[in-house]
């Protein structure tokens, strides 16, 4: 009985751990963005990899309005970044050519997902 209980715990932290890990390649066209987090939720963490042929622009974006902590994303480079909870990350493709993007997250995965035309 102790070894199915434990079996059983080792499955639920298994599940639990795992729930909270969300993998996507994403795809934004030309002169669009990508939110991902704009809604209120908790802290996450992004490992990112640009693998389009062109530059990626980063930004935060708190709920509650500004922007902050701009980075370029070249081809071929990966970025890991920590986001505050309630803080959107808006990945924009300035170029006329769809980008693609490789996207880990960890922490808070009830995060809302969208695009924004510039």
């Amino acid at each position: 009985m102790k070894k199915v209980i434990i079996v059983i715990s080792c499955i639920c932290v298994f599940f639990a751990t795992s729930c909270k890990t969300l993998s996507s390649t994403t795809f934004i066209g030309p002169k669009d963005s990508f939110i991902l987090g704009n809604n209120e939720h908790g802290a996450y963490q992004v490992d990112l990899k640009n693998v389009s042929p062109n530059a990626l622009n980063l930004h935060l974006a708190p709920i509650g309005g500004g922007t902050h902590s701009p980075v370029e994303v070249q081809p071929n480079q990966k970025l890991s970044l920590k986001v505050d909870k309630n803080t959107a990350l808006i990945i924009g493709n300035q170029s006329d050519q769809q980008a693609t993007v490789q996207l880990k997250v960890i922490g808070d995965t009830g995060l809302s997902m969208g695009y924004k035309n510039h």
